[in-house]
């Protein structure tokens, strides 16, 4: 079997990584070489001139009515059954970064059209043969839609119309949506000859625009959730008021590709290399904490607060040892993670009562993780409150590894989790979790049994349950560490792995 992935992101790529897709677009490959399956892996080239690569050699595509030429490489691997493939135009290399932030008013436009070129590339290296025509075409996400579009609806592409499209959604809050004219980053700019059927590739929200997501949930043969829960959660409509992540509009058409059986939910894997020979210490995380601090605060002539106070209260921590429980979380910023922790308490946030809760019983907060502006301010203000709590405004993964290694309790309260990778990550160092028991954190993390969970009807309610349930856990390690150590045992013992995860899409996914 022969299968082509086409990602935004891939972590086998030096600084190609943003969120969790890249961790599945590098392991999942792995794991289905194993089983004997020859992969193809292709993303945009964000710069990896420097890379030892291989000139495939150049396609040409008509897009926004100019001929576009653009170059395919292939970078040296060893491993035979994987071919890393990228495709170079100055459109994707120009930002410095895999995505962008446009000005309000004009979600995804940069995105959109740096994306919709790449997938232009890559219907026409699949055509031209610089890259073999596979069994099953995996595309994630919406970066990778218009190759869906492309394939069934342009019949220059009509030789590889029924190649078997396999479509993994990992989060279905991000959609891609953008107009089908009248803007120079829609459908019909970048594709003016195209004819197509509107009502496969509308929004439903908004009929006028084109919804790259759900035109690829309709046109593929198999629709792929990251999560068991999650792949029933969306099949109903969202409900915010009531704190629910469901469908985001697009519940209907997945409730039909339920009917149609080509519906999946399949939990991504996570791999289990051996453990080092030598543990980790606090006095190594506060070390490599102050030295990441530094990198960061050295970007910039001036001095930023976060930064600043971040500094002071590590010092503090440095200065007189933890008695308590340390509590430990890894991620971005987005309300996705962070919704439940800025909900308002009278005078005060539920990070600041969790601060309290922490306090109570001695034990400090790390959290470690940088994305929206506004959500940054929150966390460097709440830890200028609380003495306890320790914020770090970016993302470096020699502190990451540390704080998964030691500390005692992992706190995710996500408010729609597709899977998650931070919770198996804990896990797997032996950090039991305390997780909002939604998508892919209910399916890894049992309460009581390796790891902890709440779960409550509207937002206040849920931001209640979370702290009702932190203090009860809380209690616990301090007065049953036999228990404890049982569920900190099971936490360690538990297994996601790749295996098992391409067993299935050679079985559910690719057929």
């Amino acid at each position: 079997m022969h299968v082509l992935m086409v990602a935004a992101e891939n972590d086998a790529l030096p600084n190609a990584k943003v969120g969790g897709v890249a961790d599945v677009v590098r392991d999942a490959p792995k794991a289905l070489a194993a089983q004997g399956v020859n992969v193809d892996v292709i993303i945009p080239d964000y710069g990896f001139e420097h890379l030892q690569r291989d000139y495939i050699g150049d396609v040409t595509v008509i897009f926004r009515a100019q001929p576009q030429v653009l170059s395919l490489f292939k970078l040296c691997d060893d491993n035979t059954h994987i071919n890393q493939f990228v495709i170079s135009h100055p459109l994707f290399s120009q930002s410095g970064s895999v995505y962008c932030n446009d000005e309000p008013g004009r979600p995804f436009a940069t995105d959109a059209t740096k994306y919709a070129l790449f997938n232009a590339a890559v219907c026409e290296a699949l055509l031209q043969g610089l890259i073999k025509q596979p069994n099953a075409l995996h595309l994630h996400d919406w970066h990778s839609a218009c190759v869906a579009v492309l394939l069934k609806f342009d019949k220059r592409y009509r030789d590889l119309a029924n190649v078997h499209i396999a479509y993994t959604v990992h989060n279905l809050a991000l959609q891609g949506i953008r107009p089908f004219k009248h803007d120079e980053s829609s459908l019909e700019a970048w594709f003016p000859s195209l004819g197509y059927n509107g009502q496969h590739l509308c929004d439903p929200r908004y009929p006028h625009c084109f919804n790259p997501m759900r035109s690829t949930i309709n046109l593929a043969d198999k629709v792929h959730l990251v999560s068991p829960t999650y792949s029933k959660e969306v099949l109903k409509p969202s409900d915010y008021q009531q704190g629910f992540f469901g469908g985001e509009g697009l519940e209907l058409d997945l409730q039909n590709c339920e009917k149609q059986g080509k519906l999946l939910g399949i939990l991504n894997g996570c791999e289990y290399p051996e453990e080092p020979s030598h543990s980790a210490s606090l006095p190594q995380l506060y070390q490599q904490i102050e030295s990441t601090l530094f990198t960061w605060m050295a970007k910039k002539p001036q001095l930023e607060s976060g930064y600043y106070i971040a500094h002071q209260r590590l010092q503090q921590f440095m200065a007189s040892p933890v008695k308590g429980p340390l509590v430990t979380s890894v991620g971005r910023l987005t309300e996705q993670k962070v919704l439940l922790l800025c909900q308002s308490f009278e005078s005060s946030l539920a990070i600041d009562k969790v601060c309290q809760i922490v306090d109570e019983f001695n034990g400090r907060i790390i959290i470690l993780g940088s994305g929206e502006e506004a959500l940054e301010e929150v966390f460097t203000k709440a830890m200028a409150r609380n003495s306890n709590l320790l914020f770090l405004k970016g993302y470096g993964q020699g502190v990451g590894d540390l704080m998964y290694q030691l500390g005692d309790l992992f706190l995710m309260p996500s408010s729609f989790e597709p899977c998650g990778i931070s919770q198996m990550l804990a896990m797997r160092a032996g950090q039991p979790c305390l997780v909002h028991s939604v998508g892919g954190l209910k399916d890894t993390v049992k309460h009581n049994e390796n790891g902890f969970s709440f779960n409550a009807g509207m937002l206040s309610k849920q931001a209640d349950s979370l702290l009702k349930c932190l203090h009860e856990t809380l209690t616990l390690h301090k007065e049953q560490p036999k228990q404890w150590q049982k569920i900190k045992a099971n936490a360690k013992g538990a297994r996601f792995s790749w295996t098992q995860v391409a067993t299935d899409y050679i079985s559910y996914l690719y057929q």
